[in-house]
């Protein structure tokens, strides 16, 4: 069955970076769009950036452009997200997100907290 499961979350100071990870199981990774999402308390689940199934291309949400980078490791079956330069607005749950044959998949999420 399909797992997504991620990692790398923590409490981070205004300016500083992490590094989230999604190993993902049960699928052809390398055949699939992958995508990082989030959820800030009392707000609704966003996409953040999404990769596509070779990493030619990639797409961010305005609020992260030029701060997060989304890359994939095929060989690893595993979705990365840097997150440089964060605000304290970047504070969320982040899911790993798959779409396949017209299922949703999440993983279980990772808490980032921005605060000094």
């Amino acid at each position: 069955q399909v797992q997504l499961v991620e990692s790398g979350g923590g409490l981070v100071q205004p300016g500083g970076s992490l590094r989230l990870s999604c190993a993902a199981s049960g699928f052809t990774f390398s055949s699939y769009t992958m995508s990082w999402y989030r959820q800030a308390p009392g707000k609704e689940r966003d996409v953040v950036a999404t990769i596509t199934p070779r990493g030619v291309a990639t797409n961010y949400a305005d609020s992260v452009k030029g701060r997060f980078t989304i890359s994939r490791d095929n060989a690893k079956n595993t979705v990365y997200l840097q997150m440089n330069s964060l605000k304290p607005d970047d504070t969320a749950v982040y899911y790993c997100h798959l779409q396949r044959s017209g299922n949703t998949y999440w993983g279980q999420g990772t808490q980032v907290t921005v605060s000094s």
